[in-house]
This record gives C-alpha cells, sequence and structure tokens, in this order.
C-alpha cells in the first residue's frame, strides 16, 4: 500500500508516539493513500513523503462512516482508544480538517447529531500506524518537496466554504427541532 504524509520536514523514520492521544484514530503516525489528498492541505512549502506499507501480518481495522466509526472517535478524542490494531484505515473526520472547534465530540451534541455533521462533506481515507510492529513494515520511498499554487489554495478554500455553510444549516435545523 502507497501512503502519503505531508509535512514541512523529510520523515524517514516516523515516530508513532509523537500525534496526539486524542486524535480521530488515537495516538499514532498518520497518513494518506491520496496523493492529491496530501498535496491540497500542505502548506505552501512541504514535503510529501511516500511511504510503502506491508500489511501482512498485522491487526489492520477498516471503518466506514458509520455509527461505529463516529463511536470509535468520539472515544478517541477523550484519549479512551478502544481498538487493538497495528493499523486502522478510514474516514478522516471533517471536523478537524475544516475546525469547528471540537463542537461535534464536545458532549454539546447528542450521538445522532454529532454524527449526522460528521457525515456532511467530502470523504477522505486516513491511515493510522499505531503499533511498533506496523512502524516496522512501514518504508520511507523518498521526499518530494512541492510549491503549492493559488489555485490550489483557492480550491481547499472553497470546499471549507462550503462545508461550512452545510454545517451552519445543519446545525440552524437541529436548533428549530
Amino acid at each position: 500500500m502507497k501512503l502519503f504524509h505531508t509535512s514541512d520536514v523529510i520523515i524517514e523514520h516516523p515516530d508513532i508516539r509523537h500525534g496526539r492521544l486524542n486524535a480521530d484514530f488515537g495516538q499514532g503516525f498518520y497518513l494518506s493513500p491520496d496523493y492529491e489528498f496530501s498535496r491540497r492541505w500542505a502548506k505552501r512549502d512541504a514535503y510529501i513523503n511516500e511511504y510503502e506499507l506491508d500489511t501482512e501480518g498485522l491487526r489492520v481495522v477498516r471503518l466506514e462512516r458509520n455509527e461505529d466509526w463516529f463511536t470509535y472517535i468520539f472515544h478517541n478524542r477523550r484519549a479512551k482508544d478502544t481498538l487493538d490494531a497495528d493499523v486502522i484505515i478510514g474516514p478522516i473526520a471533517n471536523d478537524t480538517i475544516y475546525d469547528t472547534l471540537g463542537m461535534i465530540s464536545s458532549g454539546f451534541l447528542d450521538s445522532k447529531e454529532a454524527l449526522e455533521l460528521l457525515l456532511i462533506g467530502p470523504e477522505y481515507t486516513q491511515v493510522a500506524i499505531k503499533s511498533d510492529a506496523a512502524n516496522a513494515k512501514l518504508r520511507w520511498l523518498g521526499a518530494k518537496q512541492v510549491q503549492v499554487d493559488e489555485a490550489i489554495f483557492e480550491a481547499r478554500r472553497q470546499e471549507e466554504l462550503e462545508y461550512q455553510q452545510l454545517f451552519a444549516a445543519c446545525m440552524q435545523r437541529f436548533a428549530e427541532d
């Protein structure tokens, strides 16, 4: 499996314990199988590190954008990782990308409302390397320095705006109910 990680530095040897405990899939090293997604979320000057992951012999959990996924994310945001996995593959919670201030998993909304909000917007996949065994099977292939042009930033801003509009409309509907 080819994977990409965007950073302002080259990362030949990822540290799976560097990331936040309360990230979508708990602590780990996060990558994407989508090069264009990685490029779109880069800062102006960045490196896109490319890796290859051999999943043979690893405990791989695949999540879909549904209630089980939401429950797992909800627990992780409280630093309570509930899965025993070497690698987790699943959708990114758009609220972390679009910075809705943690409202979805804050307890302000009930679970049904929070899940409905998490289903808004495009679906991107992330891969979290969770264990030393998985990290040992992640091979760095190289890094490419990229410069992101204004068209890419504009596309990202437009996607963020569309997401925020959908989010606001959904929140308005919740308030009226």
